[in-house]
């Protein structure tokens, strides 16, 4: 998320503590190995072939790019869907916010090159993945999950799967399909569907209570960092208070495959707000005051301003660790 500043009337603005991850970008694309798409009654089939695969990749990535040109959030609501929805619809929001400079970026076209479909087999999953290099930054890999919403299959989350450190590999069988893993089964000391609530523990309690099972990543480190500064320093100047409270993601759903060694790479949504609250001897003579982002997002001056995040990241868990490698976090409401 970008850092976002809370100010208070007369008195100089000071940046409230951030995460240190970036601002969710419009991710969109599809990747190169697939399942097989052999009809054969004798051979598994997966949740899709590899050509219906592409030929949804394909289409999101044209919609998502029309959509990204004119902000336009229900056309991109016919491709996009989940926790990603929320995150761009918000992105579009604050788009008139941006610099000159990083709105021409946004809205120049992208694609996707070097795809590498990652389908399980059908029975096992709703839903398959794909590994892909963006022309947005050619040096990191992008990993989209694509799940049937309404009946159509739409992109639920998107990460910059190499953002931290590379991903590990992944378990594909003799048929070409990966390995769908059940979010709620137990990988040592947590289930994929338990990681984001671990994560927004650094962020609420500096990690005592269900972080305590997260091995220290960067992720990890920053958010506890985070739950530092806001500790100690607070906002404005220290005349107001800082604190975060974890919330339940606008789309809670948690997608993992097997990894080659046995483990699992869990993709997962997290949310959270962020509260600023003017210290009570200074509520008589100020007031917090919205900088362009929150006044978009729909705060106004007063007391209290309650910022809200959804987000998305990557763990790898295994019997011994679990661990945190991406986070991407995108402001979507204040008030």
């Amino acid at each position: 998320m970008s850092p976002h500043t809370t100010r208070l009337v007369g008195l100089p603005r000071l940046k409230a503590a951030a995460l240190g991850v970036t601002t969710a970008l419009a991710l969109t694309a599809c990747g190169g190995q697939a399942a097989s798409d052999s009809g054969a009654d004798d051979t598994p089939q997966g949740v899709v072939t590899r050509a219906a695969a592409k030929k949804i990749a394909d289409r999101y990535e044209e919609v998502n790019n029309k959509a990204n040109a004119a902000q336009d959030d229900k056309l991109l609501g016919t491709v996009e869907a989940g926790q990603v929805y929320a995150m761009d619809q918000a992105t579009y929001t604050l788009f008139d916010t941006w610099p000159e400079k990083e709105q021409k970026a946004y809205t120049k076209p992208f694609s996707y090159q070097d795809r590498e479909f990652l389908i399980p087999e059908k029975g096992t999953a709703t839903w398959f993945a794909v590994r892909a290099k963006s022309s947005e930054n050619g040096d990191n890999s992008v990993l989209l999950v694509f799940d049937k919403v309404g009946g159509t299959y739409k992109m639920v989350l998107s990460l910059w799967a190499d953002s931290g450190e590379p991903l590990p590999k992944l378990a594909i069988d003799r048929h070409g399909f990966a390995e769908a893993v059940d979010p709620d089964t137990k990988v040592g000391k947590l289930a994929p569907s338990e990681v984001g609530a671990a994560y927004e523990d650094f962020l609420e309690t500096g990690g005592k209570k269900e972080g305590k099972a997260l091995t220290s990543t960067k992720p990890v480190e920053n958010a506890e960092q985070t739950y530092q500064r806001s500790s100690t320093e607070g906002a404005a100047d220290g005349k107001a208070t800082e604190k975060f409270f974890t919330k339940t993601p606008a789309d809670p759903s948690v997608y993992a495959l097997r990894t080659a060694d046995g483990g699992v790479l869990a993709l997962f949504p997290a949310a959270h707000k962020q509260e600023s609250l003017l210290k009570e001897s200074y509520r008589s003579i100020a007031s917090l005051v919205p900088n362009d982002e929150q006044s978009a997002l729909g705060a106004t001056r007063g007391a209290l301003i309650t910022d809200t995040f959804e987000g998305q990241g990557l763990a790898e868990l295994t019997t011994k660790t679990a661990r945190i490698t991406a986070v991407d976090f995108q402001h979507v409401d204040a008030r």
